[in-house]
């Protein structure tokens, strides 16, 4: 059987065999769509049994970034922490088994709300049980005790915000292959407004909706895409939901939260606030870091994405979108920014 791109069948197959009890004729392996980074596969086998395959993008990888093995921990260590994530079969940290590390998780049965008819095929009232627990699963991801899951290690604690700003800075200037405008500016104002961190927890980094299987209950089932996942400043992930359904930031595209039945920005807050035990006092300044954040993010899977990384088949003027999207976090994270105490218009 032919190689699916990202997928060394013969090597991958003999990997995972013995690991989920023999195969019952061949794997067959499909990319799941959505997601800008990491690269996601189904596999499957005569019988119908059903696992998910996460390895990294196929090239201009970033040192530092698609750490499988990190996310592998986090999947593993939160198993019984009452924070739903699927169950994992196994990581292959050796790359001559497929070009690169990679590991296969339990497939978990449910719906991905990646876009606003997604949104839209299900009831409003199964909408907003949706909306309120993807908020209650991010404050029950704030309550893990680290030490008790065996992830006290898996960052520093303190000055998460700090290293966040010199991380995304370092790498929007290891990859931006072109000048948009704020960023730097953006980084410097925000470096030097840094509020006092509430405590340590485990931090999400990519925590929206369309990163997490939803059940036909409307409760989240799985918490997927823990690649960015450290400790330190849980608010980070508050902001994220807040700013991923700013509907200014999705290049004229509705944003599945947009929908009737998801909570609005307020009230994301206030049912964060239900939850959680964090005050949410200075979370104004986190709205401000995330879409800095983000922009930083997306102007790296833009460079990736016009380099070719994600295939040969991607469409011209997606990219392009994708890479004005950029831009225009960049200029909301210097909106927002400008509002914080103490600051000018960049």
């Amino acid at each position: 059987m032919s190689d699916v791109p990202g997928i060394n069948h013969a090597n991958v197959s003999r990997w995972l065999s013995p690991l989920i009890g023999g195969i019952d004729g061949t794997l067959t392996f499909s990319k799941i769509a959505g997601g800008h980074s990491n690269l996601t596969f189904t596999v499957s086998d005569n019988s119908e049994r059903q696992w998910v395959l996460r390895r990294p993008p196929l090239g201009n990888v970033l040192a530092t970034a698609h750490d499988m093995a990190r996310e592998h921990r986090v999947i593993s260590a939160l198993a019984d922490s009452g924070v739903p994530v699927p169950g994992t079969i196994g990581m292959c940290a050796d790359a001559m088994v497929n070009d690169a590390p990679f590991y296969v998780m339990e497939f978990v049965d449910g719906s991905v709300v990646r876009t606003i008819d997604d949104a839209l095929g299900h009831p409003v009232e199964l909408r907003r049980q949706m909306g309120r627990s993807l908020v209650g699963v991010l404050a029950s991801i704030h309550e893990v005790d680290v030490d008790a899951v065996g992830l006290a290690d898996l960052g520093r604690k303190e000055g998460y915000i700090e290293r966040q700003l010199k991380r995304w800075r370092t790498q929007f200037v290891q990859s931006a292959g072109r000048h948009v405008p704020y960023v730097l500016e953006v980084h410097d104002k925000l470096a030097a407004r840094v509020p006092e961190q509430q405590g340590v927890g485990i931090v999400h980094g990519d925590y929206r909706i369309d990163n997490t299987i939803m059940g036909s209950d409307g409760r989240v089932a799985a918490v997927l895409d823990w690649e960015l996942c450290t400790l330190g400043d849980v608010l980070a992930d508050v902001a994220g939901i807040i700013a991923y359904s700013d509907e200014r930031a999705s290049s004229g595209v509705p944003l599945p939260m947009s929908a009737e039945g998801f909570p609005s920005p307020n009230e994301v807050r206030d049912l964060y606030e239900e939850s959680g035990s964090r005050s949410l006092v200075n979370l104004d300044f986190y709205i401000a870091f995330a879409y800095w954040r983000t922009a930083c993010i997306i102007e790296g899977v833009y460079t990736r994405y016009a380099a070719g990384a994600m295939g040969a088949d991607a469409d011209p003027d997606a990219i392009e979108a994708f890479g004005q999207r950029a831009v225009v976090l960049a200029d909301l994270a210097r909106e927002a920014a400008s509002r914080l105490p103490g600051t000018e218009s960049c």
